[in-house]
């Protein structure tokens, strides 16, 4: 008797593909940093990036690219060798990013919102070279550190307004009141340190370094675990052009089209969704504008009216925080028409606040919701660009991607409509994590890497998330791991146990606020003076969207009888008090 084929193993989102996407693709076989040498090299004198009154071109832009690769491999960058981008979006990381690529190096964003711990831990852990960042996170942050990173060699600084194209004056006067940070870059004894202008006056001899696609990496790019510190996900060449592929397939953009055209995302580029939108964009020798500060909302409307930007791409807070923004009332009906799509992911975005801001920006089925993660790519699942578009969903699997819901505990497929953990496979997904074999084993198992999100599949293949890993929050987009919080915060001799939670927040939809309830050691008590420690303490030790937000001390926490915290209790009493 023929067994029958699971909607899984039939992959049934096919059939709700748009007609221009076919369910597999044909990909590039070079490196990523050929790829993108030619782009750039197509259209010279098209702009490449907008980022406040500069506008780069891509001649300038592969001359700096160019310069900068050569002078990392005349200071010893050996393929394969790591350098740590840590920058705000600004046209120097693209610099920075693209030519690590051309010189056969590998790029690992750094967020600039990380702690002195936690910055030196990345830095020893992906065995960086390298490290480029700006001058008020080198006086602030790196030189507190620089003694603990042997293998680091060369420090890289900048500042954010090298670039900005603004007048002199201007730039005085911004860091003279705060609103352009500036710090002190100072010799250390044991580093190269140089200003990034130095480093592009490098006359450009770049040698052409012999990249195997499919094994040699190209990012080395960390994400969060639900225990421990951040782990290195490995993204090889082809993982990478894959995931440009598929993505630029799907919203029916293809690199000899070569339409002239703005894209805007706010998304950092240390994280993978803002570097994925400005690989695909610099892939179609597009234009991107560059947001260094998303907060600023301000000057993001300012930029969609002037840019008339065809893709946005944001979380789902930040699009909320533009619709209530008086001033996006007065974005031209024209330039508002002139928006394809707003892609929207690392966050859930509920329906209602989806529908409230289609109401309001005219953008009535332009909300497009995608999902994924660092450890694909990012990319594994988008609604379609020009067909339906389920809101609430994640929408369907993309070309060349296996998706399978299984029972966390027994690891059968479920039937359509039930919950159950996505796994997946495919050629955007890691092979795994760098130097951890103990995650690997627990992460990927028998070729299928399990996500920890679970979610529910409809008869048309969409896919609706239902929840995540019990011990994760979303802040603003970005992953915090409760247990990794905890285990931080443990570390302080006056806490005996604490538990951390996260309630919605309510100014931010999609988005929660950092709750941690604490426990003291016997005969500690919660005085001024023991909070505003713990509350230092935290902040020197966890990046800022780790931070808790509220505090609360308790005498003692309920557990379980096996003495687990009973967080969902927690959650409960927090949700009425606060």
């Amino acid at each position: 008797m023929e067994m029958k084929m699971s909607p899984y193993d039939a992959k049934i989102w096919t059939k709700s593909y748009d007609k221009h996407v076919k369910p597999s693709l044909n990909y590039p076989k070079e490196s990523l940093g050929d790829l993108f040498d030619k782009a750039m090299a197509k259209y010279p004198e098209r702009v490449s990036c907008y980022f406040m009154e500069t506008a780069m071109t891509f001649g300038e832009l592969r001359d700096y690219v160019h310069r900068f690769a050569t002078f990392l491999q005349k200071n010893g960058l050996k393929k394969g060798d790591r350098v740590a981008i840590n920058l705000a979006n600004c046209p120097q990381y693209l610099v920075a990013h693209l030519g690590t690529l051309l010189a056969g190096g590998v790029a690992s964003g750094c967020s600039p919102l990380m702690s002195p711990t936690e910055i030196a831990y990345q830095i020893n852990d992906s065995e960086a070279k390298f490290f480029v960042t700006l001058d008020a996170f080198y006086e602030k942050v790196l030189t507190k550190v620089l003694e603990k990173v042997p293998k680091l060699e060369c420090v890289i600084t900048t500042n954010i307004s090298d670039y900005m194209g603004l007048p002199k004056i201007k730039v005085i006067l911004g860091k003279l009141i705060g609103k352009i940070p500036k710090g002190k870059v100072s010799p250390f004894t044991g580093k190269l340190v140089l200003d990034f202008d130095e480093v592009i006056k490098t006359n450009s001899d770049l040698k052409h370094v012999d990249i195997d696609n499919k094994n040699d990496l190209a990012l080395l790019q960390y994400t969060g675990g639900t225990t421990g510190l951040p782990k290195g996900t490995e993204l090889t060449h082809a993982n990478i052009i894959t995931n440009i592929v598929q993505i630029s397939t799907w919203i029916d953009r293809a690199a000899e089209e070569q339409e002239e055209a703005n894209n805007l995302s706010a998304f950092p580029l240390f994280h993978l969704a803002g570097l994925a939108m400005s690989m695909v964009t610099l892939y179609l020798s597009a234009s991107q504008i560059l947001i260094a500060n998303p907060r600023d909302t301000d000057h993001l409307i300012e930029e969609i009216k002037n840019k008339k930007p065809m893709i946005i791409v944001n979380v789902p807070t930040l699009y909320l925080a533009i619709k209530n923004n008086e001033k996006s009332k007065d974005i031209p009906p024209e330039v508002l028409k002139n928006i394809e799509v707003y892609i929207s992911g690392a966050a859930p975005f509920p329906a209602e606040a989806i529908n409230d801001f289609e109401n309001s920006m005219e953008a009535k089925e332009k909300v497009l919701e995608v999902y994924g993660m660092t450890e694909t790519s990012p990319i594994l699942s988008m609604n379609p660009y020009y067909g339906t578009k389920k809101v609430g969903t994640v929408g369907l699997p993309v070309p060349d991607t296996d998706i399978r819901l299984v029972d966390i505990e027994t690891g059968e497929q479920v039937e359509l409509g039930k919950p159950g953990e996505i796994i997946c496979r495919g050629p955007q997904v890691t092979r795994g994590y760098y130097n951890k074999p103990d995650a690997n084993a627990k992460t990927i198992i028998d070729g299928w890497f399990h996500t920890g999100d679970v979610g529910v599949m409809d008869e048309d293949g969409y896919i609706t998330i239902v929840d995540r890993t019990k011990d994760m929050l979303i802040v603003s987009g970005f992953k915090v791991y409760s247990v990794h919080v905890e285990d931080i915060l443990t570390k302080h001799p006056d806490i005996e146990m604490v538990a951390i939670i996260g309630l919605k927040d309510t100014d931010r939809p999609g988005s929660e606020i950092v709750k941690a309830i604490v426990q003291l050691k016997e005969g500690i008590e919660p005085t001024d003076k023991v909070q505003a420690d713990l509350k230092d303490y935290a902040a020197e030790n966890l990046s800022k969207y780790e931070n808790p937000r509220l505090w609360e001390f308790r005498e003692t926490l309920p557990l379980t009888i096996v003495g687990k915290v009973l967080k969902r209790a927690l959650r409960e009493e927090s949700t009425k008090t606060d």
